[in-house]
């Protein structure tokens, strides 16, 4: 058990061994990079769409919404076709995603990602047909159309040995391929008031923020809850709302961070805050090892016997154990005491991520420790 706590100890804020540990004091930093303003946001926009012109890497007959799609726009532009004889493999049915940023008007363009949604091969050098991009609320905010670029490319036909790709050329990017057709109203502070939301929420962080504010320009903003302040606008400033948003985002702040300790077992990265602190402990780190060798010895008759050759196996087994190291650390400990004392007894990142578990089970580390 003490060997455990030990190894507890020296795994939670070991560096040696570890492929890399961080830890660091809180900055100061600016009101942008830890709040926006609230409204001001992005929307999701999807559609369904075609590609054309594809050399033959397009979906096959066995793609039903493929054809049925051909089958239907055709059908708007007066021709009809027998569904039955029609071959896709120049066509490939796609779903077309763009993200539409705030304050954007009619008019402006936006990018898209164009994504196969049958059996295509390759929709490179295709150009995708008129596309209605809807929001979540069932309206269309642009539309898109354009050629198609991946960025890869599929080389050769038949099996998998007579082909060669490269990268994704089932994914493909429109730059400035949709034209916005509706804006999507943001009612900046028309009521003389705005609200700020962290993304970080924090009781301490938020309490700093309005006092920062209040400091700069009186009593108008009022911590509501740990992730959201409002602001009243000061009047000179009702008619210039973007400067007075402006001037609130280079204000000079210290968010306050919960002392958490993350932990990635798959890389074996400790990333440690400069909060963490650890109660006095022991910590005893120690080497088991068992190895196990077995051998096979022939056993010959004497001559001109009538015995028969009998084959042993012989099983060696061999336990060693280094000697452990200890090292007590006491209850004013910090970051690079701990670090050191890590070093010191050469745990691994194995030990150091039993030992941290360990030592929040046991209440010897006050912090969050979060696994990912």
């Amino acid at each position: 058990m003490k060997r455990v706590l030990a190894c507890l100890l020296a795994g939670a804020l070991v560096l040696g061994g570890l492929p890399s540990l961080a830890s660091a004091d809180n900055a100061v930093t600016r009101i942008k990079d830890i709040a926006k303003v609230q409204g001001v946001r992005s929307n999701q926009l999807m559609g369904y769409g075609l590609v054309v012109g594809l050399n033959g890497s397009g979906d096959s007959n066995k793609s039903t919404e493929t054809v049925q799609s051909i089958v239907n726009m055709l059908k708007t532009y007066g021709v009809a076709v027998n569904q039955g004889s029609l071959k896709s493999s120049n066509v490939a049915a796609v779903m077309v995603t763009a993200t539409l940023p705030p304050f954007v008007r009619e008019g402006d363009t936006i990018d898209t990602t164009i994504s196969s949604l049958g059996d295509a091969k390759s929709i490179q050098g295709g150009t995708l047909l008129q596309t209605p991009l809807k929001a979540g609320n069932g309206n269309v905010y642009a539309v898109a159309q354009g050629p198609v670029s991946t960025g890869g490319f599929q080389a050769g036909r038949g099996g998998n040995n007579s082909t060669a790709t490269k990268n994704f050329p089932t994914v493909g990017m429109t730059p400035n391929g949709a034209i916005v057709e509706r804006t999507v109203e943001d009612d900046l502070g028309t009521n003389g008031r705005i609200s700020l939301s962290l993304a970080h929420p924090d009781f301490t962080t938020a309490t700093r923020m309005a006092a920062a504010i209040n400091s700069q320009y009186g009593n108008v903003a009022h911590a509501v809850n740990p992730g959201r302040i409002d602001l009243n606008i000061p009047s000179y400033f009702r008619g210039n709302v973007v400067g007075f948003v402006a001037s609130i985002e280079e204000l000079p702040i210290i968010p306050d961070n919960v002392a958490k300790i993350v932990v990635s077992e798959r890389t074996g990265t400790i990333v440690m805050g400069g909060d963490v602190s650890v109660d006095e402990i022991a910590i005893t780190q120690g080497g088991l090892s068992i190895r196990v060798q077995k051998n096979e010895n022939a056993n010959q008759p004497d001559p001109f016997s009538y015995g028969t050759t009998i084959v042993t196996k012989n099983t060696d087994v061999t336990v060693t154990e280094d000697k452990a190291s200890t090292v007590v650390l006491p209850a004013t400990a910090n970051i690079n005491d701990i670090v050191g004392a890590l070093n010191a007894v050469g745990a691994t990142p194995r030990d150091i991520i039993s030992i941290l578990q360990a030592m929040k089970a046991a209440g010897a580390i006050h912090a969050e420790l979060q696994l990912i």
